[in-house]
């Protein structure tokens, strides 16, 4: 069975940072490319930043600089550290795994507040 659970959510004032997480099982989590989605009250589901199972990283325009992802194969933890936080970031983080489009899996979400 596979799972994907996110943690590390929380309400923080604007300016702060967070590290997600999100722990997978099931899968071979080193050849997944991996990335966080984030849907925001209202608004569809947009990427934030994936990383290939080599590593290589690519990021939102509106989060480039402030948000970093990073995974670690030994752990099977995928990891998302955002710093200055803004507003506009609130919203409901998504984990997701991807073989190639021939496998695709979910994680339920982890709601970060950014608010004064």
């Amino acid at each position: 069975q596979v799972q994907l659970v996110e943690s590390g959510g929380d309400s923080v004032q604007p300016g702060g940072s967070l590290r997600l997480s999100c722990a997978a099982s099931g899968i071979m989590f080193s050849i997944y490319a991996m990335a966080w989605y984030r849907q925001a009250p209202g608004k569809q589901r947009e990427l934030v930043a994936t990383i290939a199972s080599g590593g290589e990283t690519m990021y939102a325009d509106s989060v480039k600089g402030r948000f970093f992802i990073s995974r670690d194969n030994a752990k099977n933890t995928l990891y998302l550290q955002m710093n200055s936080l803004k507003p506009e970031d609130t919203a409901d983080y998504y984990c997701n795994a991807d073989l190639r489009s021939l496998r695709n899996y979910w994680g339920k979400g982890t709601l970060v507040t950014v608010s004064s």
